[in-house]
């Protein structure tokens, strides 16, 4: 596959998995910790989801803006990756620790211990393939 070709698929895989963050941290900001729960949330707890659900948010906003020069934002893509990743250990240590969650939830540990390690190591392959092609046309660019 071309190293453009590999970009536009990676440019759609993220804007497909960066579409989980941005409904469902809406979800939880609009309806706080009670979609998930069958018995009356604490306000403590809700008002903590909802903060976190916004920080969610603004990672995938953060994530989406990536998407339109992916080959560029290897150091963005990265640190994103990385706090993803502390949430999947952290969800992790919960489900060591308290149980297995609820299936979306589990989803949700496959995403950021699995497929956003995979998607980094992707993008710094396009970053890398993009760069010593020169970019779209092959041609090296001046700088």
């Amino acid at each position: 596959m071309s190293p453009q070709g590999e970009r536009r698929l990676l440019q759609t895989a993220v804007a497909i998995v960066t579409l989980v963050p941005l409904s469902v941290a809406s979800l939880s900001i609009l309806r706080g910790a009670g979609w998930l729960a069958e018995s009356p949330v604490p306000r403590d707890l809700d008002s903590h989801f909802r903060y976190l659900s916004g920080i969610f948010l603004a990672l995938g906003i953060a994530y989406a803006s990536c998407i339109p020069r992916i080959e560029a934002t290897t150091a963005r893509f990265r640190l994103l990756g990385l706090m993803v990743i502390a949430g999947g250990l952290a969800r992790a240590l919960s489900l060591v620790e308290a149980g297995p969650p609820s299936t979306g939830h589990l989803v949700g540990l496959g995403i950021e211990l699995g497929i956003v390690p995979l998607m980094i190591a992707w993008q710094a392959r396009v970053a890398r393939r993009w760069h010593e092609r020169g970019g779209p046309g092959g041609a090296i660019s001046p700088a």
